[in-house]
C-alpha cells in the first residue's frame, strides 16, 4: 500500500472547520520554488511572492494594467518615462516606501543573477526625481513599457536588503540559500508568517496594506493563506473533496470531469496564455546525454524536423491532456493576440516515414540515444507528455531517456545548460511577442536576452529580427518583423511547439476566485462563504 507523505496525511486528517471562512487553504503539485522575488521567473514562483511583493503597475481581473506602487505615470519622450509613486505607502515593517527603493529594485532585478534581467534592463535607467518621483530612460523606445513593469517587476526594500546582505538576487541556477530565499518584507497584501519549502508556507493579511482602501484592489475575505504543496494527484483530489482544501491550482486532467459530477466542487476553466515546447542542445559539439559521440546531430535541422514529424500532438492531445490542449505551430504564448496571422499556423505533418527519411539523409538511419529532460511538477501532465513523446520516437529509431524531476531541481539544471533535450512552458499575462521573442528565443548574450535559450543556438539573421522588433513604435512595420520572426524560427525548426494550455482550477463550492489567463490566483479576489 502507497503511504502518503508526512504533510499530505496529516492534511487529510485534520481538516480547517468551515467556520473559520478567512483561510484559504491552497494546493497545487508542486511549491513555490524561492521567496526571492528576482531569483526565479516562473509562474508559481511569481504569483505567490506577487501576494507579497508589489509592482509599480498590477494586473486587474481582466488582465488590464492598473496603478500599483506608482498611482500615475506620463511618457514625456520616446525613451523617458517618469512615475509618480503612492505616498503613505509602508514596507511591512512599517518603514516608508520611496524612490531610492524603487532605483535600488530596478538596479538588483539588472543584475547579473536576477532572473528578470531581460525586463530590468528593458524599463532603462533609472533616476530619482524626488521621493516619490521616478524617471526610467530607456536605451530605444520600449513600446511595452507598462507590460514589462507589470511582469513581476517587484520592489524591494533597500534598508530590508542591505541589511541581510541580499542587495543582489539570489543566483537560482547554483541553488545558492540566502536570507531572502526563506524570508520575505515587501509591501504587499500578505505577509509571509513561514515557508518550509515542500511542506507548508503560510501568510497573514497585511493591515496596512494601501489597497485596502482603493475600490476593486480588495474584493475577498481571506485573512489568511496557507499553501500547500501535494506531489500526489490522488492526495491532493482527495484532500479536496474531503473538504481538507478550498482551491486546488491544478486538478489533474483526468479527474476534471468527475469534479464536475460533486456538487461540493467548482471547476474553472479557460485557456491558459501559455506555450508547452520541446528544445534541443544545439551549441555543444556533442551531446552531454547521447550515444552519439564526437558530434552534435541536433546542430542539423534535418534532424531536429525528424523529432519534429515523429510527434503526433493530436494523440497527445487525446490521450493525455484529455483535450485540455490547443496544438499549434507557433512558438508563443497566445499566437492570435500576439497578431500572428492564422495562416501561419501551420505544423510540419506528422509522418513516421518523412522522418525517418530525414534521419537517414543526416546520417542517422538507425536513430540514436538522448535524455530529454521535463520536470515532473510544473506544467499539466509534464512527465506524461515526454513518456508519450519518447514512445513516439521509438518509431523512428530514437531511444529517448526521460528525465522527469521536480521543477525545484530542473530549472537550475536547466539554466546551467546541462541538457541534451528539454521541455519548458512559456506564457503569462503579456501576450505581445516580444516577451517570448527576447527571452527565450534570441542567442544568449549575457545581458538577459537569451536567458531562457537552453538549446544556446546563435543565428545573428533571427536576432536581428528581434532588436528590430525592441524599439519599434510604427505598429505595423513591428508585427510584419514579428511575423517575419517567427516564421524564420519554424523554417528553422529552432524549438517543437507542442500545444497551448487549457487550466482548469477546482475549489470547494463555498469559495469563489477570479480564474484568469495567466493562471495567477489573486487572494484579494477571493471569498470564502
Amino acid at each position: 500500500m502507497r503511504r502518503l507523505a508526512p504533510f499530505a496525511a496529516a492534511l487529510l486528517m485534520a481538516a480547517v472547520p468551515f467556520a473559520d471562512a478567512k483561510t484559504l487553504r491552497w494546493s497545487s503539485q508542486g511549491d513555490y520554488v524561492t521567496a526571492d522575488p528576482m531569483g526565479q521567473n516562473e509562474l508559481l514562483t511569481n504569483s505567490i511572492n506577487g501576494h507579497v511583493y508589489e509592482s509599480l503597475v498590477m494586473r486587474g481581473k481582466k488582465l488590464e494594467i492598473l496603478p500599483a506602487l506608482a498611482e500615475s505615470w506620463k511618457q514625456v519622450s520616446p525613451t523617458i518615462w517618469v512615475f509618480t509613486l503612492r505616498k503613505g505607502v509602508k514596507w511591512q515593517d512599517g518603514s516608508d516606501f520611496t524612490a531610492d527603493d524603487v532605483v535600488f529594485s530596478i538596479k538588483r532585478l539588472q543584475g547579473e543573477t536576477s532572473n528578470f534581467r531581460v525586463y530590468g534592463n528593458g524599463v532603462g535607467t533609472p533616476r530619482k526625481i524626488d521621493s516619490h518621483t521616478v524617471e526610467l530612460t530607456t536605451p530605444v523606445p520600449n513600446p511595452v513599457m507598462l507590460e514589462m513593469l507589470a511582469n513581476s517587476l517587484f520592489m524591494m526594500s533597500e534598508a530590508w536588503c542591505k541589511k541581510n546582505k541580499v542587495e543582489r538576487s539570489q543566483d537560482f541556477k547554483t541553488q545558492e540559500e540566502t536570507f531572502a530565499v526563506r524570508n520575505a518584507m515587501g509591501t504587499g497584501p500578505y505577509i509571509l508568517v513561514s515557508r518550509e519549502p515542500d511542506v507548508k508556507s503560510v501568510f497573514k493579511k497585511n493591515p496596512n496594506w494601501w489597497g485596502l482602501k482603493e475600490p476593486g484592489y480588495w474584493d475577498g475575505n481571506v485573512d489568511e493563506i496557507v499553501y500547500t504543496p501535494i506531489k500526489a494527484d490522488g492526495t491532493r483530489v482527495s484532500a479536496l473533496l474531503a473538504g481538507n482544501l478550498d482551491f486546488v491550482l491544478d486538478p489533474p486532467v483526468q479527474d476534471v470531469e468527475k469534479l464536475k459530477q460533486d456538487k461540493n466542487v467548482k471547476v474553472y476553466e479557460g485557456r491558459e496564455n501559455r506555450i508547452i515546447f520541446l528544445g534541443f542542445d544545439q551549441n555543444r559539439d556533442e551531446l552531454l546525454y547521447s550515444n552519439v559521440k564526437g558530434k552534435n546531430p541536433f546542430k542539423d535541422k534535418r534532424v531536429r524536423q525528424a523529432f519534429y514529424q515523429a510527434i503526433d500532438v493530436y494523440a497527445i492531445q487525446k490521450a493525455v491532456m484529455r483535450g485540455l490542449s490547443v496544438p499549434t505551430a507557433i512558438n508563443l504564448a497566445n499566437p492570435e493576440r500576439a497578431g500572428i496571422p492564422k495562416e501561419m499556423d501551420k505544423r510540419y505533418p506528422y509522418d513516421v516515414a518523412a522522418a525517418k527519411k530525414l534521419l537517414a539523409d543526416a546520417g542517422y538511419p538507425n536513430g540514436f540515444e538522448v535524455q530529454i529532460d521535463c520536470p515532473n511538477n510544473r506544467y499539466l501532465n509534464d512527465e506524461k507528455i515526454c513518456v508519450a513523446v519518447a514512445g513516439m520516437m521509438a518509431k523512428i529509431g530514437v531511444t529517448m531517456k526521460v528525465n522527469a524531476i521536480p521543477r525545484a531541481q530542473f530549472f537550475p539544471k536547466a539554466q546551467r545548460l546541462e541538457i541534451s533535450m528539454y521541455m519548458l512552458g512559456w506564457g503569462g499575462a503579456t501576450t505581445d511577442a516580444i516577451f517570448t521573442l527576447q527571452p527565450v528565443l534570441h542567442s544568449r548574450n549575457d545581458k538577459g536576452d537569451g536567458d531562457y535559450n537552453w538549446g544556446n543556438y546563435k543565428d545573428a539573421k533571427f536576432d536581428a529580427l528581434i532588436d528590430a522588433a525592441k524599439g519599434e513604435t510604427d505598429l505595423k512595420k513591428r508585427q510584419g518583423i514579428i511575423n517575419e520572426a517567427m516564421q524564420y524560427h519554424h523554417d528553422q525548426v529552432f524549438h517543437i511547439p507542442l500545444h497551448l494550455q487549457v487550466i482548469p482550477w477546482a475549489s470547494r463550492s463555498n469559495v469563489n476566485v477570479i480564474h484568469r489567463a495567466d493562471n495567477w490566483l489573486q487572494a484579494t479576489w477571493v471569498t470564502i462563504k
